[in-house]
């Protein structure tokens, strides 16, 4: 008697324990306290931008205070660590990209946290078309011209990424594979200071987010060449696909994404899928987004979980058949 007396006590007391996690460690209904978006870059690049969009409506939703924190550095590896070794609450997020969550794993051989298994998916919040730009000096206007003037100066052409293992690294790097190049990679800590170079003319080419390099193509500091996607974007369809521009599988494109600890309660992942999706859902936020140059799209986190995975291997691919490392 006194022994199942127990049982039932520990059996109680494990029940109460998984409710006060559901409920925000047992401080009640979540959310009710602040709420950290952490960036994994440098503020300035598409994450960064992509986070302060939905930092405040996210608030509207759910109630609460809703940070951004950038904590850049290592490919977006120390941002990623520390969402994936917070407490699984709901109240530390990660502003996820292909960089951290499906790329790092083929380039780091010692990563300290896994993201397949460290992290868990909420949602994928849009997808990124990736744009080819170059300083307006540069006496180029198209992709043909481009891979010509490269050629003639080989060796002295260098392209920009926000960091080691980024996708526009891996575009880079593509790119000098299917065109025969020698570009040379210049990492930055973030696509700002990236970008602020290119324009400046101390780098040659960049293959990033559009959100960021638009307003500079805009004001005619850098001009657009292609896009590396399937199709035209709406906002720019003058610049062709990298595909109509000549280069024949050129599709290298990205996605941002809301993720937590891995463990955090289902009910929890559920309000943030939720409110997310309501904020995608409306007008102005998905203007805001097409504005930027990114596609909105919302959906499950098992839909998010699946194009994980299969980006995974895409990148792994990619990163092997390019041969490129952190070396």
């Amino acid at each position: 008697m006194f022994k199942a007396c127990v049982v039932v006590a520990s059996l109680a007391w494990g029940m109460l324990g998984v409710v006060g996690v559901a409920q925000g460690q047992g401080q009640g209904a979540y959310p009710n306290r602040v709420i950290r978006i952490v960036v994994p870059f440098a503020p300035g690049g598409t994450a960064d931008i992509v986070a302060r969009l939905l930092a405040d409506p996210l608030r509207e939703e759910l109630g609460q205070t809703v940070v951004v924190e950038n904590k850049p550095g290592a490919g977006g590896n120390i941002g990623g660590e520390i969402v994936a070794r917070a407490a699984p609450d709901g109240y530390t997020l990660l502003l996820a990209s292909a960089g951290p969550t499906v790329i790092n794993p083929s380039l780091y051989p010692k990563m300290t946290f896994d993201p397949a298994r460290d992290l868990a998916p909420v949602t994928m919040i849009s997808r990124d078309f990736n744009l080819m730009v170059v300083n307006a000096g540069l006496p180029v206007t198209t992709v043909a011209e481009f891979i010509a003037y490269a050629r003639t100066h080989n060796g002295q052409v260098t392209f920009g990424s926000p960091g080691n293992g980024t996708p526009a690294q891996l575009a880079g790097e593509l790119l000098n594979q299917m065109a025969g190049l020698r570009m040379q990679h210049v990492p930055y800590k973030g696509t700002g200071p990236a970008v602020a170079d290119l324009v400046a003319g101390h780098i040659t080419v960049l293959i990033d987010n559009m959100p960021p390099l638009w307003p500079h193509v805009q004001s005619g500091k850098l001009r657009a060449l292609a896009v590396a996607s399937d199709k035209r974007v709406p906002i720019a369809p003058d610049v062709p696909t990298a595909e109509e521009a000549g280069l024949k599988g050129f599709t290298v494109t990205a996605w941002k994404g809301l993720m937590a600890p891995a463990g955090t309660p289902r009910p929890i992942i559920d309000r943030l899928n939720q409110a997310t999706l309501k904020i995608l859902a409306r007008p102005e936020m998905r203007k805001r987004l097409i504005d930027q140059g990114a596609e909105p799209v919302g959906n499950t986190p098992e839909q998010f979980a699946q194009q994980i995975r299969t980006d995974t291997a895409w990148w792994a691919a990619l990163v092997k058949s390019t041969g490129t490392s952190l070396d």
